[in-house]
């Protein structure tokens, strides 16, 4: 349904008939860590992320998942991990 309360217009998954389900009945401002994510809109002076209500629980433990301006890190060590058991397995089949 179409969000009638924080964001009006924009598609959201917390709004019924009732209103908005979400804690406290409404979506909570983005955090500093969001600045520059093309997921976010200002609406009456704030901005709020399209994708999620709380963005400060999405930060909480690690970067967001719907961070567009975070990139993966990436480690290529070059190290393979080798399970133990099926390389004593093939030491014993003489590979």
């Amino acid at each position: 349904m179409k969000c009638t309360t924080v964001r009006p217009g924009f598609e959201c998954s917390f709004m019924t008939e009732k209103g908005c389900s979400y804690k406290d009945g409404q979506c909570y401002p983005v955090v500093e860590q969001c600045e520059g994510c093309e997921r976010t809109k200002e609406f009456d002076g704030k901005k709020y992320c399209l994708s999620y209500p709380e963005p400060a629980i999405k930060w909480a433990h690690k970067a967001c998942n719907f961070a567009t301006h975070v990139k993966a890190v990436v480690d290529n060590t070059g190290k393979v991990k080798v399970n133990p058991l099926k390389a004593s397995k093939r030491a014993a089949r003489g590979r």
